[in-house]
């Protein structure tokens, strides 16, 4: 993703990279806020606010600690997901700040596309849990946000080898990523767990 809107791609379009980047942010923060108000619409429906705090942090540690597994195939389990990406003919079609709203949009969905991580799941869950339109909407943007700014990664990129730079360094950074993201998971249900059992 962070290759199809660089300053290079943007100026072989003709479009302005930060016209694009910016559309892509307010998308981003727009898709989000939209997921996070809509799964805290339907836990507000369901009275997850008035659930007891321990109850809901004990939920939120079993969905990390599920994912955690699921993530890492445990037992020959898979993380459900659609296999589908942001449609990349777009950027021929449309102008850059059309695709950038859109492409950020639907990131921050964070389930329309390919769900590389259970943690996805688990924040729609907090929104949800929270049973609050405006903190789900909050910790939404906060998603939609932390999906976009490493676009701010490419700024820099105005030839092919400082693109082939990137994507290397990517790739080299992939792994560890993953190994960050499990391990914060499996904090972050240590956590819920104790303030539960507090």
């Amino acid at each position: 993703m962070l290759a199809s809107i660089t300053p290079l791609g943007e100026r072989g379009r003709r479009s302005r990279w930060w016209l694009t980047v910016t559309a892509y942010l307010l998308g981003s923060i727009a898709g989000g806020a939209v997921a996070g108000g809509v799964a805290a619409a339907i836990g507000a429906a369901m009275g997850t606010g008035s659930w007891s705090t321990g109850f809901r942090l004990v939920s939120i540690a079993v969905a990390l600690l599920a994912g955690l597994a699921l993530d890492l195939q445990i037992a020959g389990s898979r993380l459900p997901t659609v296999h589908r990406q942001v449609d990349e003919q777009w950027r021929a079609r449309y102008r850059g700040w059309v695709w950038g709203i859109a492409f950020g949009f639907q990131l921050a969905l964070g389930v329309v596309t390919i769900v590389t991580t259970s943690m996805v799941y688990v924040t729609w869950l907090a929104a949800t849990l929270t049973g609050s339109v405006g903190a789900g909407a909050a910790i939404g943007v906060a998603f939609g946000l932390a999906r976009a700014v490493p676009i701010f990664a490419v700024a820099g990129v105005r030839s092919p080898a400082q693109l082939s730079g990137i994507d290397a360094g990517l790739r080299r950074f992939a792994a560890p990523a993953r190994g960050i993201t499990y391990a914060a998971g499996g904090t972050l249900a240590a956590v819920s767990m104790a303030g539960a059992v507090r």
